[in-house]
């Protein structure tokens, strides 16, 4: 495996970090050393994997010199190959992401934009689609809210996503997606236009503890927790909406049965999200953090066409397939990976 990886570079690297973190002076800045630590602890899972896939394709083309004229053989040694094929593209896409919260768990939330009970259903579809994704993958995720429409449909929900490089994965994602369709809701069968916004928060768990929200910034609500009803569902006034006064950020947790605990959980999250923004010094972060009103024409990131053809394609990366069923199913994969490809 060569090519344009340098692994050799990446070890060397790797080192300059150890004899880093191990320097007495380092842990003078707790915030410093934690994120040394977990970038070390990345490039080692990125050089483990490489040093295996090394090791398996040098075994296979021993293999193949050995068994050459036994087909029986040949036949395996080719489906281990297409596997190991597999697999070096997957490590290709992920040492890509080597940037700064690339390798942290996430928060993706979706709201809908104007336009009501249509774009309430969007916002649902969305939601399947990013939950089918997860499921299929068996990628642990949590829902920390999710808040029903008045007729059908989602309000607005947050998903937590915990897997090693979740923000790297879905950073792309964060946008304004598009929809075209016969409404369900028409009687006239018209087509009409939906919007829906998508966030992606990487969970900081390192903020400093200098790193201070006012209290005179927020805003603190109790409501009923929602949900679509059973034995599960939270019915107590424990569901806390966070709001950040200055930037109009709004959190809302509804998971536990904990007042306290959903207060924790939803200024975790508050402080991940402002911490992003300081650490990115740019202002229109806050407003593709917060629920903005303005998710219409001329915004989007990428369209969805199931009427009069059948498409989808991402604007920034000029992705495209006819396959918009696969997609809505969960088949999402090439959409984030044409995503960090572009970006590389």
């Amino acid at each position: 495996m060569g090519g344009h990886f340098d692994i050799e570079g990446i070890k060397d690297k790797l080192k300059s970090l150890e004899e880093e973190v191990s320097s007495p002076d380092i842990w003078n800045n707790v915030e410093a050393a934690s994120a040394l630590n977990i970038k070390i602890g990345g490039i080692k899972s990125l050089i483990n994997k490489y040093d295996e896939l090394d090791k398996s394709i040098t075994d296979n083309i021993d293999m193949l010199e050995l068994f050459k004229d036994d087909e029986e053989n040949l036949s395996t040694i080719e489906k281990d190959l297409n596997r190991i094929k597999e697999e070096v593209n997957d490590f290709e896409v992920t040492s890509l992401l080597n940037n700064e919260f690339d390798s942290y768990n996430c928060y993706l939330e979706i709201h809908p934009g104007a336009g009501g009970t249509e774009s309430c259903d969007w916002a649902s579809m969305l939601y399947r689609m990013y939950t089918l994704y997860l499921d299929k993958n068996n990628i642990k995720y949590t829902i920390i809210n999710k808040q029903d429409g008045d007729t059908a449909g989602i309000k607005s929900c947050m998903i937590k996503i915990t897997m090693p490089y979740a923000y790297g994965y879905f950073k792309g994602e964060a946008g304004i997606h598009r929809l075209v369709r016969i409404s369900p809701f028409n009687a006239q069968g018209k087509r009409q236009t939906s919007f829906a916004a998508v966030n992606v928060t990487p969970e900081i768990e390192e903020v400093p503890k200098d790193f201070v929200i006012n209290d005179e910034d927020i805003r603190i609500d109790i409501t009923r927790a929602s949900g679509n009803g059973g034995q599960g569902v939270n019915t107590t006034d424990s569901a806390v909406r966070v709001t950040h006064i200055p930037t109009g950020i709004v959190i809302y947790s509804q998971q536990e049965r904990s007042q306290l605990r959903n207060k924790e959980i939803a200024m975790n999250i508050l402080r991940s999200k402002l911490y992003q923004l300081e650490k990115m010094k740019r202002k229109e972060e806050i407003d593709s953090l917060k629920d903005s009103s303005n998710i219409n024409f001329g915004s989007q990131i990428r369209n969805y066409v199931l009427d009069p053809y059948k498409l989808v394609k991402d604007l920034r990366t000029g992705y495209e397939s006819s396959q918009v069923d696969k997609v809505l199913d969960g088949d999402i994969y090439p959409l984030l990976v044409s995503y960090i490809r572009m970006k590389r």
